[in-house]
């Protein structure tokens, strides 16, 4: 009998202490994120989409007229393309040994392991956000004067090809998506997301954004079919599902958003110098679990999937925090953003 009070209290607890675990949220443990590292790049130009290739460790950074190519370990400039007049975005086809860099009416290609010109493809006006879809094996460029996206195949002559296709969107295109045979596309002028249909290239349903507005970012989660949509006006992190439009959640976030990523949590990369980051706390519930400081005008992001690391590209600016100052000459940089080690 000497023995029974401390074997039913150590029963006790241990059932007490399962009954807590279950009753967590998932993803209860937090993974705080913060400013590990700062590259001092510098030169020229403005900035936009960062591109990663997580096979070879490299940064894509369009600057205006020309792309970066960075060490994504080092920070350093590893090869510099040039010739662009207005670029934005930047497409990795590894399978085709190719890149594809979206520039004002036109796609630029080099060769991925020279880092040459081999020509360009006319798409059409503003060539903008710019993605490989592994499924239908096509370049994908969102074209936001002409409300249209073009498609262009990675093996392309890059002196006398043309453009596969384009689609006709009926808003503005800004940053897309593709899983599944579907290829996912911001409409920021229409509050829409418009679905596309990979193998017939056909438009089958816009889906509003509501109460986001303005979308600009987008990403995906394959596996919970679940589309991240960063909204400017009002500033939401719209979580939808990507198999019938049905928005999950609508989240706070900072102003100027321009770029989501998801990587087990969702982050939205804000020109106000804030990253937020979201994550399902219980099923089909979504919250801002933390939002990093970062650095005023770090409003693009990429993401290296092997060490989930992301890479936010921003400048000093010429005018403080207004909206359309530009970045200072030589300021340029990147900062690498990764969660704490648990």
């Amino acid at each position: 009998m000497s023995h029974a009070k401390p074997v039913l209290l150590a029963l006790s607890l241990v059932v007490v202490a399962g009954s807590f675990a279950q009753a967590q949220p998932t993803g209860a443990v937090p993974a705080t994120y913060r400013v590990t590292q700062t590259f001092r790049v510098g030169g020229s130009g403005g900035y936009d989409y960062l591109t990663v290739d997580p096979q070879q460790k490299l940064l894509y950074v369009p600057r205006s007229t020309h792309t970066m190519v960075i060490d994504a370990a080092s920070g350093k400039t590893v090869a510099d393309i040039l010739g662009q007049r207005k670029n934005h975005g930047v497409a990795v086809v590894p399978s085709a040994g190719r890149g594809f860099i979206s520039d004002d009416t036109s796609v630029v290609i080099f060769d991925l392991k020279t880092n040459k010109v081999l020509g360009k493809v006319e798409a059409a006006d503003d060539a903008d956000g710019i993605i490989y879809d592994p499924a239908c094996g096509k370049v994908l460029v969102s074209c936001g004067d002409a409300k249209a996206l073009v498609v262009i195949s990675p093996d392309v002559d890059p002196r006398t090809g043309k453009a596969e296709a384009t689609i006709a969107l009926g808003g503005k295109p800004e940053f897309l998506a593709a899983d599944q045979g579907k290829i996912y596309v911001n409409l920021v002028d229409k509050n829409q997301v418009a679905v596309i249909d990979s193998k017939t290239m056909k438009v089958l349903h816009k889906w509003p954004t509501a109460p986001g507005g303005s979308p600009v970012g987008m990403a995906i989660d394959p596996v919970k079919h679940r589309l991240f949509v960063g909204c400017r006006k009002p500033q939401k992190l719209v979580v939808m599902s990507s198999e019938d439009g049905t928005v999950l959640a609508d989240l706070p976030i900072g102003a100027g958003v321009d770029a989501t990523h998801f990587d087990g949590d969702a982050f939205a990369s804000c020109r106000d110098g804030t990253l937020a980051v979201a994550r399902e706390t219980a099923p089909g519930k979504f919250a801002i679990v933390e939002t990093v400081a970062t650095k005023q005008g770090a409003k693009t992001m990429g993401l290296d999937p092997m060490t989930h690391t992301l890479y936010l590209p921003t400048a000093e600016s010429t005018a403080g925090s207004n909206a359309r100052s530009r970045p200072r000459s030589g300021s340029f940089m990147i900062l690498v953003v990764r969660a704490a080690a648990k």
